[in-house]
C-alpha cells in the first residue's frame, strides 16, 4: 500500500471517529436534557394535582362541620381529582385521598359542629385526614427527587 493511501486512509477514519463522537454526546446530551425536564414536568403535575386537592378537600371538610348534607354534584371534582390520582400516583397516595373523601362524607352524617370542635379535631392527628394525605403527597414527591 502506498503511504499517500495510508496517510488518507488514516485521515478519513480520524474524521469519521471524531464524529460520531460529537454526534454520540449531542445526543446523549439531549436525551439526559429531555429525561430531566420529563421528570420535571411529571413532579409538577403532581404537585398541581395534591394542591387541588387539598384545596377542594378542605373546603368541603369545612362545609361538613356546619352542614349535614351535601349536594353529591359538589364531589365530583373531588372524586375527579382522586381519580387522576389513580393514574399518577402511587397507591399510599390513592389510599390516603379516597380516606380524606370517606371522612368528608361521614362528616356530613355527623351532627354539625361548633368552631371549638373544630379546632380540638385540627390538633387531634388522628381526625385530620389531610394531614395524613399530605404527607403521602410529600414521601412521594421527595421519592421522585423533589427538594
Amino acid at each position: 500500500m502506498e503511504p499517500a493511501y495510508f496517510s488518507a486512509f488514516a485521515a478519513l477514519a480520524g474524521s469519521m471517529i471524531g464524529g460520531l463522537t460529537s454526534l454520540t454526546a449531542s445526543w446523549l446530551t439531549q436525551h439526559v436534557q429531555f429525561r430531566a425536564q420529563q421528570r420535571a414536568s411529571d413532579l409538577s403535575q403532581r404537585q398541581e394535582l395534591y394542591k387541588n386537592f387539598i384545596e377542594e378537600a378542605a373546603r368541603w371538610y369545612a362545609d361538613a362541620f356546619a352542614h349535614d348534607t351535601a349536594e353529591v354534584a359538589n364531589l365530583v371534582n373531588l372524586y375527579a381529582l382522586a381519580s387522576r390520582m389513580r393514574v399518577l400516583s402511587s397507591p399510599k397516595v390513592v389510599e390516603s385521598a379516597d380516606r380524606v373523601i370517606r371522612v368528608i362524607i361521614e362528616t356530613y352524617h355527623a351532627p354539625n359542629k361548633t368552631f371549638h370542635d373544630v379546632t380540638d379535631i385540627l390538633d387531634n392527628e388522628a381526625m385530620n385526614p389531610l394531614r395524613e394525605f399530605s404527607n403521602a403527597c410529600r414521601e412521594e414527591l421527595h421519592r421522585r427527587g423533589a427538594s
